[in-house]
């Protein structure tokens, strides 16, 4: 039986003086594998991902480890108790708007003097000092005067200075409506076959704020500085972003589902000695995020969502109704709603009620079997 520490990190703190706190469990496994970071629930109704992590702790107190694993549920200590009536917000920053998901830190400029300054150093040395550098930056960011930095800045960067130490970083997150989907980067699209998940989303390797780039970017400029000098080395981090369903609910039998998922892929990658985790033979199928269709509601109204998360519709397939009563004895109150091609329905916004210009759905369009 593996044994699973438990610490507490504080990340910031609120009005009466006393901290944030987020928990922080840790596996250790022998050293021979690569280091792994979990996180969940960044997004306060995005608490699917903390079921998995429970799943994921339960079998891995079990298995014979390779790699250190550390796992931190609850990411996001204000937003999961950002709550409106019965309904959980905490996507948002409240104070500034912004996107709790998207504001870690970029190390690009980074990249070009570490280049130079390492260009001839073995493979093992540029690894170990690029990390290095990472985790050390990260921690001056956040060493910084504290009126420099805001909240959800503060518990971003928190977070990232953990994940730096990995070799392998998972995001849990759900959507509001959705089928299971992951987010990937495109270098890294040979590892979404060992995830039992059926949509792959292919993200270009560039930082837009998330935790995946924020971890994944800067390995992927590193080994792209170093093509441009004529050297080849690898990207040695894989990031990913892994959708987990719908917000505002948990389900652990699915969350064991999930949490096999995962250790599947962590199995592929040499983070356990004689694990049996395979992934299921199921059809994968991909999109580049250019085709990843948002479908905003062309009037306002009550919406009757008809196609059905994870199917595969065709161009004039009616994908919602929307009943505007308003218009019952002067026009017609029922509008059927389209989409002009063939696409895979990932998600749909939570609720019935909708302003035009709401975004209705997602879909993938220009998809391949993966």
């Amino acid at each position: 039986m593996n044994t699973i520490t438990q610490e507490h990190i504080q990340v910031g703190e609120i009005a009466n003086g006393l901290p944030l706190t987020i928990p922080v469990y840790r596996l250790q496994g022998n050293g021979s594998g690569p280091k792994v970071y979990i996180q969940a629930n960044m997004h306060g109704a995005e608490v699917q991902g903390n079921a998995v992590i429970y799943q994921l702790l339960e079998q891995l107190k079990t298995q014979t480890l390779a790699s250190d694993i550390t796992l931190v549920p609850y990411a996001n200590p204000i937003g999961c108790n950002q709550k409106s009536g019965e309904f959980t917000l905490g996507r948002f920053d409240p104070i500034t708007g912004t996107n709790w998901n998207r504001m870690y830190h970029d190390h690009s400029k980074l990249i070009e003097s570490f280049v130079h300054e390492h260009i001839d150093a073995p493979e093992d040395e540029i690894k170990s000092k690029f990390r290095a550098l990472l985790v050390d930056q990260t921690q001056a960011f956040l060493d910084q005067p504290a009126y420099r930095v805001n909240t959800g800045k503060r518990i971003a960067v928190t977070l990232q200075r953990l994940a730096h130490e990995a070799d392998i970083v998972l995001d849990l997150h759900t959507g509001p409506i959705s089928a299971k989907h992951l987010y990937c980067p495109e270098y890294a699209k040979a590892s979404a076959s060992y995830f039992d998940i059926e949509h792959v989303l292919l993200i270009p390797n560039e930082f837009d704020g998330a935790m995946d780039e924020a971890t994944f970017c800067p390995w992927w400029q590193l080994s792209e500085a170093y093509k441009a000098q004529g050297r080849n080395i690898p990207v040695w981090v894989e990031a990913f972003t892994v959708e987990l369903g719908s917000q505002e609910k948990i389900d652990l039998t699915e969350a064991k589902l999930d949490a096999e998922s995962i250790l599947s892929y962590l199995n592929h990658k040499q983070a356990f000695i004689g694990a049996e985790f395979e992934p299921k033979p199921i059809t994968r199928y991909a999109c580049m995020l250019d085709d990843y269709l948002a479908f905003y509601a062309p009037m306002g109204g009550m919406v009757e969502y008809n196609a059905v998360l994870g199917s595969h519709i065709k161009a004039g397939d009616t994908i919602a109704k929307i009943l505007r009563m308003e218009q019952y004895l002067s026009e017609k109150p029922l509008h059927e709603i389209t989409l002009d091609t063939d696409a895979i329905t990932i998600l749909h916004f939570a609720s019935a009620s909708v302003n035009q210009g709401t975004e209705l759905y997602k879909f993938f369009t220009n998809y391949f079997e993966l």
